[in-house]
């Protein structure tokens, strides 16, 4: 069955950056696009960005555009968003989505001083 495992989310000073992973399974990694949303607390779903199945394309949310960078490494089935800059409006946990009804667990990331 498919399988998003995220990782590396955490806490972090205002200004820092992280690098979040996911690990992909359970489906062809390298057919299929892949988004990132996240969830602020007592907020609903935001998507954030998305990559084309071959990485050639990505889009961005005007909330993170200039400071994230999504990325994917299809021989590795994973997918990446490095964080850059991070605000505490950042915070949230982020889940990579293969599609609307399918994501994983979740990272936290807090950013706070």
């Amino acid at each position: 069955q498919v399988q998003l495992v995220e990782s590396g989310g955490g806490v972090v000073l205002p200004g820092g950056s992280l690098r979040l992973s996911c690990a992909a399974s359970g489906f062809t990694f390298s057919s299929f696009p892949m988004s990132w949303v996240r969830q602020a607390p007592g907020k609903g779903l935001e998507w954030v960005s998305d990559i084309s199945s071959v990485g050639g394309s990505t889009r961005y949310s005007d909330s993170v555009k200039g400071r994230f960078t999504i990325a994917r490494d299809n021989a590795k089935k994973t997918l990446y968003l490095q964080m850059n800059s991070l605000k505490p409006d950042d915070t949230a946990v982020y889940y990579c989505a293969k599609d609307k009804n399918t994501r994983g667990q979740g990272t936290q990331v807090t950013v706070s001083s």
